[in-house]
């Protein structure tokens, strides 16, 4: 297929691509920055700066947008949150536009949004159905899909990753966790029982390749099928580091440094990828230990 790609040059963008063009795929990268991008991408890779560019997706089998602003490396002051939200809904969008405008448009379209769409669910196990907590990852993940289904028809069918905590190599959560755990300054944050729903990035990658190929629509939670606390995330990891695991953050010292984006940490769901199993998916790291092991060797 000829594949549009927005987020290319994000965490999960950067190991889509090889796995694409490996398949033998052609590839349209859209990204702000195009001239340090190319020194990052294959030389088989067409890169865009915008959309704009295009007036229809009449030459693209499929489109895949992961685009969006880091939603945790600021506190989410009210200008921080407009430009999270619309870093997501204004691609998003003009995505849809050029996909109605298309005489014959992309057979499926993938677009990202998170776990975070549940809110904070404690304990309770999560599927596609569960509903969610009204807070703010929910207003921005629910407009997001709501936006992106806009491009759902009888030509188009549309995917949506609710995606985990990814883990892999370089980037992500463990490049912000390993400097403390290498320390031996790793453990719990806030209670530890508050669920986090992680995926090891090549799961990632494949799930993707699967809804790409495979004739299904609608939400996916991309996470493993087995989840652990956070405090078990806490002392796997650091076992595997051959450290200790006895630091502990309290919640209130986490909240005076990241203010309301803390309950990225401080909340949880126990979310489990149904749909996408049911549909015949299998995971190579179902397993949490297996999982950091793989990464960490990297």
């Amino acid at each position: 297929m000829n594949i549009l790609l927005t987020g290319g040059s994000g965490l999960i963008g950067r190991a889509l691509i090889p796995h694409l063009l490996a398949s033998g795929h052609q590839l349209t990268v859209v990204t702000r920055f195009a001239h340090k991008s190319c020194k990052h991408m294959d030389w088989r890779i067409n890169v865009i700066t915008g959309l704009k560019q295009l007036s229809h997706l009449n030459d693209f089998g499929a489109v895949i947008n992961l685009a969006g602003e880091p939603i945790a490396d600021k506190r989410w002051s009210a200008h921080q949150k407009q430009l999270l939200c619309h870093s997501r809904w204004d691609m998003t969008g003009e995505l849809v536009r050029l996909i109605k405008a298309s005489q014959t448009p992309p057979g499926v379209f993938i677009s990202a949004s998170a776990i975070g769409f549940y809110g904070n669910q404690g304990e309770t196990l999560i599927s596609e159905q569960t509903p969610a907590k009204e807070e703010f990852t929910h207003t921005l993940c629910q407009r997001w899909e709501q936006i992106a289904l806009e491009a759902q028809s009888a030509q188009t069918r549309v995917c949506l990753l609710r995606t985990g905590v990814v883990l892999a190599p370089h980037g992500g959560i463990l490049a912000k966790m390993l400097p403390a755990f290498r320390l031996g300054l790793g453990g719990r944050i806030g209670s530890g029982r508050q669920f986090l729903p992680w995926i090891h990035i090549e799961d990632m990658v494949r799930g993707i390749l699967w809804l790409l190929t495979h004739p299904i629509h609608g939400p996916f939670n991309l996470v493993a099928p087995s989840q652990v606390s956070q405090a078990d995330f806490a002392r796997t990891l650091a076992k595997q580091l051959k450290r200790p695991a006895w630091f502990r953050l309290p919640g209130c010292v986490l909240r005076v440094l990241m203010g309301e984006a803390a309950v990225l940490v401080l909340g949880g769901q126990r979310a489990l990828p149904r749909r996408l199993e049911e549909s015949g998916f299998s995971f190579l790291y179902p397993q949490l230990v297996p999982a950091l092991q793989n990464v960490l060797a990297e």
